[in-house]
């Protein structure tokens, strides 16, 4: 076997400067969120239009299905794109993602029926799945680690920037000064398709992780992409301090782990990190589309808000959404992952609670009720981003998409499938009591997460990829970490 290679490669790029380089890493990648936001919000606002006899006429029923059928494609897409991205590297499956995922997008513009309209959201799915684990991976291994924690909960928020454009589309395209209901809807997906394009230019750009690389014996190349990143942030920084540290990665070892070997990993070594990675995630998952998917027929239902102004009411929501990870972050980072998660879990969770019992009690109307929202999912969207955040850094380098997908899919499979369907019946019943429920539900869920968390989950801020978990090949690696 081939002695092992010593690298300093994590360490010089741990140890770069902020760049215009990494704002545009940040931008390629982290429009993968804002895709997400903006699909998951045409359905949303558009949900009411999508029932009329002119459009689809789906019943409250599909369009719930719809949402799930779209978690069900993100599932599979995680999987299958999450191995291959272990195998075959970052860059070309953040390529090929956002080529099905602008396939599918395209495609549900010309949509006739439910079922191509399902079909359609199946296949958007796959390539937003196969997003979340490719960009993740990709995302943490090129940032430095002073800063991992409030970049990646940064771009996870932005996610919310797609849904106040998707809001903003839809209120657009529905008017009908301009397109009108009947077409508006699919010109909406056609422009998603459009920016999805812009997009995949210039990710084009973004080179293959130095750390991925390495792992795999082509040493070589991670040097000589990592030399032009310095150059650039060089040129604009001037001298570099030098780099400090070595990772180990073992000779000849240089194929992605088996499925055995990743369950080794997850259940024997890592088994604490990994009850934690699975109720952070199918707890916001829950949490999230629960309410989300059903937030036009909650408005449209309860309150009487017209078809074409729930768009409006999606504004304040997002605008929570993407200032709880841009104001939280950095405490991810001082305070520390474990208080900060249990912090944002608990208090998301009590504020479902009091926000559910006031709408059933009547307490709200449509404005203080998207006002509450918004308030509650300041401190959620920070949380469900730390869950992204946890699952894509405490795993080995080697299994790292891997593992974001796995999460991903128990995260969205238990709570993602459940909750829109479930939402959907509750909502047809009529009753608020009924709705409450899934309410509570939600509340419960986020704040058991979060006490978990608390206990259990690693203590990664700032720390390089490395030292949070070794890579499988590593001389370090090779006797294992604890939690």
């Amino acid at each position: 076997m081939t002695a092992a290679v010593h690298s300093d490669i994590p360490a010089r790029l741990d140890r770069l400067p902020w760049s215009r380089w990494h704002w545009r890493v940040v931008v390629a990648l982290g429009v993968a969120w804002v895709l997400d936001g903006l699909e998951v919000t045409l359905v949303g606002s558009i949900g009411a239009v999508l029932e009329r006899p002119d459009t689809l006429g789906l019943s409250a029923g599909e369009i719930g299905w719809s949402g799930s059928i779209y978690i069900a494609g993100a599932v599979i897409g995680a999987l299958l794109f999450g191995r291959l991205t272990d195998r075959l590297g970052r860059k070309k499956l953040f390529l090929v993602t956002l080529v099905v995922y602008t396939l599918g997008t395209l495609a549900t513009a010309f949509s006739p029926n439910f079922a191509f309209f399902a079909l359609c959201r199946f296949i958007t799915g796959l390539g937003i799945g196969g997003e979340y684990a490719a960009i993740n991976s990709a995302i943490d291994e090129l940032i430095p680690a002073r800063v991992r924690g409030r970049v990646n909960l940064a771009i996870n928020g932005s996610f919310w920037i797609g849904a106040a454009l998707g809001a903003g589309l839809s209120l657009v395209l529905l008017d009908p000064r301009v397109i009108g209901p009947v077409w508006g809807w699919r010109a909406g997906f056609a422009l998603g398709a459009v920016l999805a394009v812009a997009i995949l230019l210039v990710r084009r750009h973004v080179p293959e992780s130095p750390r991925w690389l390495m792992a795999h014996g082509r040493a070589d190349e991670a040097l000589r992409i990592v030399e032009t990143i310095e150059a650039e942030v060089r040129a604009q920084h001037g001298p570099l301090a030098l780099a400090e540290g070595r990772v180990a990665y073992g000779g000849g070892h240089h194929r992605s782990p088996s499925m055995r070997e990743v369950a080794h990993v997850l259940l024997r070594r890592y088994r604490a990190r990994s009850v934690v990675a699975v109720a952070l995630m199918v707890s916001q998952a829950f949490f999230y589309n629960a309410i989300f998917f059903t937030y036009a027929l909650v408005l449209t239902r309860f309150y009487g808000v017209a078809e074409d102004n729930v768009a409006l009411y999606i504004f304040p929501f997002a605008l929570g959404n993407v200032l709880g990870p841009l104001l939280l972050g950095p405490l991810f980072d001082s305070v520390g992952r474990r208080k900060m998660i249990a912090l944002t879990y608990v208090l998301a969770g009590v504020g479902l609670a009091f926000t559910g019992w006031a709408f059933m009690m009547g307490w709200l109307d449509a404005r203080s009720q998207a006002l509450c929202w918004s308030a509650v999912f300041f401190l959620a969207s920070a949380a469900a981003s730390s869950a992204y955040l946890t699952v894509s850094e405490v795993f080995p380098l080697e299994m790292r998409a891997m593992a974001i997908a796995i999460f991903y899919a128990i995260g969205m499979g238990a709570g993602g499938f459940v909750a829109p369907v479930l939402f959907g019946v509750l909502i047809e019943t009529g009753s608020r009591g009924a709705v409450m429920v899934g309410y509570a539900i939600g509340a419960t869920l986020v704040i058991i997460a979060g006490l978990l968390a608390l206990r259990y989950a690693a203590d990664a801020e700032c720390k390089p990829l490395e030292e949070v978990a070794p890579p499988l090949s590593s001389e370090i690696g090779s006797t294992g970490i604890g939690d």
